[in-house]
Order: structure tokens, then sequence, then C-alpha cells
């Protein structure tokens, strides 16, 4: 018998109870309602509430090594003096689809070693996520690789597909304007949405999730890269930010990118860049991400190359482009 390994007890168990407690929320049937936003300045809902507060109660109650805490709506804790260790919390990522009882919700944590206070995404040596509405979950240290419980097939199982006009893949709107995004790729989801499949989850977390379980074949969030490109567009992303850029924050992605590596996914920044520099403590816009994941290298090289990043080539797909 293998020993035990405190560090997924610890991930896996604070998942499970975090789960608990918004699936008992959920059961007393209560409204959906907006209390305000997160530090980084996105929506946070009741939920959000639930799911932080289970957060800090577990781990003030079973932590057993000093730790410090980042969280979407918490931002930063230190729940013991001389912490060892960061968590990296999302409570809820797919806060929309969890409030609306669907399956897209996860709660998703990244574990580093603390060192200097100042660690990165490359830090990152443990990680889990939980599925909310099944209790599914995965796992994943540096040590033991990748676990995980409650999936219909093994995982990881990542699609071979190279070809486009196949693809099943995801995007994100949330808080990047329609018609840049529209501009930017319309001709992909023209090519995939018939002979593939186009899906739009509100999680990050969940669509990358699903390449690691073979069901989905890549992933696009571009706004940051577009932004970067095409500094002009800043006021039309505040806009639909409701006066915040609202990206890829750390907490979003600190997990998930660290399973998908374990999982051979291929998984990058828009411009093909690693990840791994990422602040696990910066909320700040030059600290927000895009992100470009795929099963395959070659479809991830194809959508690093077919997405018109030049905004100035109008918003219609000439015919040989839509063929």
């Amino acid at each position: 018998m293998s020993a035990p390994n405190p560090m997924k007890q610890l991930l896996t168990s604070l998942g499970e109870h975090v789960r608990s407690e918004l699936l008992a929320y959920a059961d007393r049937g209560q409204d959906r309602q907006v209390h305000g936003d997160s530090p980084g300045g996105d929506a946070q809902f009741d939920v959000d509430e639930v799911a932080e507060k289970a957060v800090l109660d577990y781990l003030r109650a079973h932590a057993d090594v000093p730790l410090a805490l980042y969280t979407e709506d918490g931002s930063y804790v230190e729940l013991a003096p001389e912490p060892q260790l960061l968590l990296v919390v999302d409570p809820i990522d797919g806060t929309r689809p969890t409030s609306a009882g669907l399956e897209m919700g996860m709660v998703s944590i990244a574990a580093a070693p603390y060192g200097d206070g100042a660690p990165t995404l490359a830090d990152v040596n443990a990680a889990c996520l939980v599925e909310i509405k099944s209790g599914a979950w995965i796992y994943g240290d540096d040590t033991e690789g990748l676990t995980s419980s409650g999936f219909a097939t093994p995982v990881p199982r990542l699609s071979r597909n190279t070809d486009l006009t196949r693809m099943f893949w995801s995007i994100e709107f949330n808080g990047h304007p329609m018609r840049l995004m529209t501009e930017a790729y319309d001709h992909l989801v023209n090519r995939s949405a018939n002979t593939g499949g186009i899906f739009v989850f509100n999680s990050s977390t969940f669509s990358i999730s699903r390449i690691i379980t073979g069901q989905l074949d890549a992933y696009a969030d571009i706004g940051n890269r577009v932004l970067r490109d095409h500094p002009d567009t800043e006021e039309q992303f505040l806009s639909v930010g409701r006066g915040s850029i609202l990206h890829l924050f750390p907490y979003d992605i600190a997990a998930v990118v660290y399973l998908a590596r374990l999982a051979d996914v291929v998984i990058t920044d828009a411009y093909g860049d690693d990840l791994g520099t990422t602040s696990l403590v910066d909320l700040g816009p030059m600290n927000q991400k895009s992100c470009i994941a795929a099963a395959t290298p070659e479809l991830h090289k194809q959508l690093l190359d077919s997405i018109r990043w030049d905004l100035g080539r109008g918003t219609t797909a000439t015919a040989t482009e839509a063929s």
C-alpha cells in the first residue's frame, strides 16, 4: 500500500468541501444575485460568497502546514506566520454556469512553495480541479503525475485531431468586445461549427480540462493579446468589463495550466509563449493573460497562425476562408 499523500488529501478534500457547501446552498433555492465586484473587477454572485467562506473555514480548521491563500474574492491572506505554502484558489471557476445549475463550474486549487512570497505559475507543483455538479476530480503533482475519479474514461485521454474543420473547441467572451472577437476568428468558427463544434462555457478551467478528458480539441482566449496588439481598443474592453479589464487572472489558470502540462496538452499564451512567468499574486492588467491550448502541436500551431491578429482586415471572411 502506498503512503498517504498529504498534499493530495488537502487539495481534494478542500475541493469536495467547497462543492458540498455549494450544493447545500443550491438546495435552499437561493436566487442569483450580484453582491459586488471581485478585486479584479469581475461581478461576484451570491454563490461566490458561499464558496469563498467555505475555502477559509476549511483551511483554518484543517491545514497542517503554514500557508498563505490567494483567492478570487478575498485576494491575499496569510493563515499562519511565515507561510511555507501558497494556495491559489478559484472557489468557482464558472460562476455563471454554477449559478444556473449547469455542469461547467469547477473548484480550482493550485499549490506552490511560498519561497520569497512572489511565486510564479512555473512554481506550481500540485493542483486539483473538482467538478461542482458531478464531483469528478483531477489531481496532479510532481511526484504522482495525474490521478482522477468520476470520469467514464481514463484521464488523460487526448484527442489526436489536427484538422481545424473538425475541431471541437471553446472560446471566451466575458469581458471581450464581441465585434473584436468576431473579427479575429469568425472564419474559424464558420469552418468548424458544422463539421466540428464550437462552445462558450464561461470557464477557462472547464474548457481546458475538457482537452485533458478528450472531449475538446482546443481552447482559445485571445482578448489579452488583442488588447496588447491594439491598445486603441482599451475603451472597448473597459466598456464591456464595466470599467475593468477582464482577461485571464492567475487564479483562473494556475491549476489547469499545470494539470494540462502533466497531460501533454500544448498550452501557451496567444503569442505562443510559455505561461510560467505569470505571477500568482498579481491581478494587474500586465499580469493578465491570453491562452491557446490544444491536444496536438499541429492544431495549436494552426490556431496561432489562423487567428486574425490584424484587426484591420474587416469582419467578413472570404469565400476561400469560409470553405
